[in-house]
């Protein structure tokens, strides 16, 4: 089933163009990582697709849809900046995210927290910025959604921390949900993507599966990224 279809789509700022004529098909039940240098666009893209940013020309479409109320209640984001009240406790974010999203499941939130050690009497303004991070991708993950969008999740985080988090987005989604994982750090992710998407100064320059491009290149999706966008 086609999730999101992204056509013609650009995005300028100031009569610079971040985003030009990207096109991208997303079926469900895919794990995708959207990889790129600093300043590529692609968190440009994953604004574009929560409707936080307006395109300057192109559509989203999800599931059939236009970008709107209804798409936003079947996404599931989390931004590169936390933004989170830190003068809330943890157990207060669960009640907050419970509120807000009816597909979110608080049992498993709190399941998760205990995993990572986490204290849900505590107010995150007394965490340092990799607990704080590690919340938000909690909350986030004890969503029901049909697509989650991870903008850098892990970024703040020690390399043990990393294979947990992982193994945490592995297990919790449904076969007919995606994933869309933005990052840098493409050796710590490649084990789990279904597909890459390789983005270069605003434009689409790869979109493959991820084990038919490891064994055309006969080597790993890091060391291709490498080779690709060499300086």
């Amino acid at each position: 089933m086609r999730l999101v279809e992204i056509k013609n789509l650009s995005k300028s700022f100031n009569k610079k163009e971040v985003l030009k004529n990207v096109n991208i098909t997303i079926t469900s039940g895919k794990i995708i990582g959207l990889l790129g240098k600093n300043g590529a666009g692609k968190t440009t893209l994953i604004k574009l697709i929560n409707d936080l940013l307006t395109p300057t020309r192109g559509e989203i479409l999800v599931k059939g849809n236009k970008i709107g109320v209804e798409s936003k209640k079947i996404i599931s984001y989390l931004p590169e900046r936390t933004y989170l009240n830190k003068q809330m406790k943890v157990s207060e974010t669960i009640d907050y995210f419970k509120d807000f999203y009816d597909d979110f499941d608080s049992e498993k939130a709190i399941k998760l927290l205990k995993d990572l050690d986490l204290d849900i009497n505590q107010k995150l303004s007394k965490m340092s910025k990799g607990m704080q991070e590690k919340v938000q991708l909690v909350l986030v993950m004890s969503r029901n959604a049909n697509l989650y969008i991870l903008d850098e999740p892990l970024g703040g985080v020690d390399p043990a921390t990393r294979d947990y988090i992982l193994d945490t987005i592995l297990s919790n989604f449904n076969e007919n949900a995606s994933i869309i994982i933005s990052t840098h750090l493409i050796s710590d992710i490649e084990r789990i993507l279904d597909e890459v998407i390789f983005i270069d100064k605003g434009e689409i320059v790869l979109q493959s599966d991820a084990d038919k491009l490891r064994n055309k290149e006969k080597t790993s999706l890091d060391e291709i990224f490498r080779r690709m966008f060499k300086c």
